[in-house]
């Protein structure tokens, strides 16, 4: 473990950034953060992950400086800026680790430095303001910009400091730099404060400003933006269209199986059309779970509105009234038609474990019979004793 008063030094093939060779890999600790160097595959990795190191005067400062010509400063820093918000969900799991915001982003402010992030210092933090302010010594875009003698601004730093206080205060936030180590400041220091702007409409302004002078860049952004407006609405209308299918299958499940408490202790399920694995299963879980919450002694089957039983349909309807069985529950079967029965019959099925009667009302009678009986046998037991 290397702590912040000691400054780490290695040699890697006669390099200096601890001395090694070129048969053993050298890990250290920062922070609580692993930084390993792979000589035989030729990589660097951070907490496992393969990282890329660059000199910041030259490299680096050499590949940011073509972007800037690309696209002009404005639209680089609202890159940038852009780049840093999109690119924190990593960075807040770090900060999120820890009791407050204030430890999380210190912590990470510790693990960040030792890649170039520069020291990260929360200056103030106003909640009912919605205002932050932050200072970074030392990053990798200060340093290149003063060895280009240029001050274009820390923009993918902003965009993290922003990204993060959005998350604080649960609202969308745009930094604003107001001091520069490009200029010879000390550090950078950032403004943070909510923002009515999201950063595709900072973008738009950008693109319609620069119209005359950059019309290629403005279709090309334009049709990419369009692309992904498109995208954008697809998904909506697709993750709306399946929650409804979903509200609508959880419906019709309802509708399709109404379970009616008809009298006190009995239950009656109106069956209509055929009846799938699928359906049955859906019957047998919601009468049961009906029968022990209402607990229920009698459960009525009405087959009036079905005009049709397969071999499939009479397997599953003898399995739900042996289920309702189990349960210490009665079932009675009612409406069953001539052609339904007829059918029931040419199928071979064993009808003796059901009680069947013609309609609903009788099928009701009988257990308001039973019910009575039922409690006339419980009255003689508890009077006899």
């Amino acid at each position: 473990m290397l702590t912040q008063q000691v400054n780490p030094k290695i040699t890697i093939s006669g390099l200096t950034c601890c001395v090694l060779t070129q048969q053993v890999n050298t890990k250290i600790t920062i922070s609580g953060f692993d930084i390993e160097w792979d000589l035989e595959k030729g990589i660097n990795l951070w907490a496992g992950f393969p990282t890329l190191s660059m000199w910041i005067g030259t490299t680096t400062a050499g590949m940011m400086a073509g972007f800037q010509r690309m696209v002009g400063e404005d639209r680089f820093n609202l890159c940038m800026q852009i780049g840093g918000l999109n690119s924190v969900e990593g960075d807040w799991s770090v900060i999120a680790s820890r009791p407050t915001f204030e430890e999380g982003l210190q912590l990470l402010s510790d693990i960040a430095w030792p890649a170039g992030w520069g020291r990260w210092q929360l200056v103030s933090l106003d909640r009912d303001k919605k205002e932050a302010r932050y200072r970074a010594t030392n990053s990798w875009e200060g340093l290149y910009q003063r060895a280009l003698g240029v001050c274009w601004g820390s923009g993918m730093i902003a965009g993290k400091f922003a990204g993060f206080t959005s998350r604080v205060f649960g609202t969308p936030c745009w930094s604003e730099q107001v001091r520069f180590m490009a200029r010879g400041d000390e550090y950078d220091e950032f403004v943070v404060t909510e923002s009515a702007w999201t950063p595709q409409q900072r973008l738009d302004r950008l693109l319609h400003e620069g119209k005359a002078s950059n019309v290629d860049l403005v279709v090309a952004l334009q049709k990419l933006q369009h692309e992904v407006q498109e995208r954008e609405r697809t998904e909506r209308e697709l993750r709306d269209k399946l929650d409804l299918i979903r509200r609508q299958e959880e419906a019709l499940r309802t509708l399709a199986v109404p379970i009616v408490q008809v009298w006190d202790g009995v239950l009656m399920v109106p069956l209509m059309g055929s009846l799938d694995s699928e359906r049955a299963g859906d019957v047998m879980e919601r009468l049961l779970q009906e029968i022990v919450s209402a607990r229920a002694r009698f459960a009525i089957l009405d087959l009036t509105a079905v005009d049709h039983v397969d071999t499939s349909t009479a397997n599953h309807l003898v399995r739900i009234v042996r289920a309702v069985d189990l349960l210490g529950a009665r079932v009675v079967v009612t409406g069953i038609r001539s052609a339904v029965a007829q059918a029931m019959v040419g199928l071979g099925m064993d009808l003796s474990s059901m009680t069947t009667l013609r309609n609903l009302q009788e099928g009701l009678r009988a257990c308001m019979r039973w019910r009575a009986e039922e409690e006339a046998t419980s009255h003689t037991s508890k009077f006899g004793r």
